[in-house]
């Protein structure tokens, strides 16, 4: 796999380039000091992988990923310093279509090597996501279709490009919205918490982690929030579970939607957005077998046409739809 670095500091840089370079099978083929650098290389020499700092004069990583998703798509990484005092840096860029963020090693620290082995398990997932993925998307272009069904849950599971995604969808949802939302975002559960901080001031809903026990609520936005994959007991409360234990997503979209295909007797709506990858699209099609109202994503508005064109391909999505169409047909519950 060819991998790129992009980060200001000397000391970072030479950690990271020690990183990569001790994996046999992992190719650095150029590095960057900040985002403007790294568009022009990216320009040039496409890797499949950066792994991109967010703090860097000239330009930040923010706007370095946003430009890279948009005319030279490929893997991005966020791995930098300062995760907890630039958390909405972080979603901002995770929202432009950055997979991941994880700590810089600092190797003059005792956690030097569990850092070490965090990074180099992310970059070990993200190598087999590339192996189903899709080429990113690179247009935007809005189409919207009518058809609604009522629903009391919606359920929604996304991942590349997915904060931004859910920030479109549930910044229109109005605060008497008639429908408890439960949602599954590919994020670390390092970072759960302050997506679901970040997710809760883009939306007039309230928006918390789920933890064990709960039960769904209407008018209440409940987010996956650890390594572990939600899922809906029998008893129509939330738990988390560990297998499988060798998937490469988690949490799991398909996990959550097959428990709820299994456990949610009444129907509702399950939405699959942008991502790379296939997970969800089989949960996707055991609610449309339930009697669900099933919506993926459309092309032209993803990140990533990896999990919806997944959907699509499984024939699991009743509608594919722009994120405004998405949102316009969520709107209609109050119409219930």
């Amino acid at each position: 796999m060819k991998i790129a670095i992009v980060n200001d500091t000397v000391i970072s840089l030479n950690t990271l380039r020690r990183i990569v370079q001790s994996v046999p099978y992992y190719q650095l083929i150029w590095t960057a000091k900040n985002g403007s650098e790294a568009i022009s290389k990216c320009q040039i020499n496409t890797p499949d992988l950066i792994l991109m700092d967010l703090i860097m004069p000239v330009m930040d990583g923010v706007a370095a990923t946003q430009h890279i998703m948009k005319y030279s798509p490929c893997a991005i990484l966020i791995v930098t310093r300062s995760t907890e005092d630039n958390i909405s840096q972080v979603y901002a860029a995770m929202g432009y279509g950055a997979l991941d963020v994880v700590d810089t090693p600092v190797i003059d620290t005792e956690k030097f090597s569990e850092m070490t082995d965090k990074l180099l398990g992310k970059i070990a997932r993200i190598a087999k996501l590339i192996k189903h993925s899709s080429t990113p998307n690179k247009t935007k272009s809005e189409h919207q279709n009518q058809l609604f069904t009522s629903m009391e849950l919606v359920v929604i599971g996304s991942s590349t490009g997915g904060p931004k995604a859910l920030a479109t969808i549930l910044s229109k949802l109005p605060t008497n919205f008639n429908a408890a939302v439960a949602i599954v975002q590919h994020v670390d559960g390092h970072f759960s918490s302050g997506f679901a901080d970040w997710l809760n001031q883009q939306t007039p809903l309230p928006v918390r982690l789920a933890v064990p026990g709960d039960r769904l609520q209407k008018g209440t936005v409940l987010v996956a929030g650890t390594n572990d994959h939600l899922c809906l007991q029998p008893d129509l409360t939330l738990a988390y579970t560990k297998n499988p234990l060798d998937y490469p997503y988690r949490p799991s979209v398909d996990v959550f939607f097959h428990s709820l295909a299994q456990h949610w007797k009444k129907k509702g709506t399950a939405i699959l957005l942008t991502g790379m990858g296939k997970d969800g699209a089989a949960g996707l099609n055991a609610l449309k077998l339930q009697g669900w109202h099933t919506i993926a994503q459309n092309k032209e508005s993803c990140i990533v046409y990896g999990m919806p064109k997944a959907a699509v391909e499984l024939n699991a999505a009743i509608q594919v739809l722009s994120l405004e169409g998405i949102a316009a047909n969520l709107q209609q519950i109050l119409n219930k």
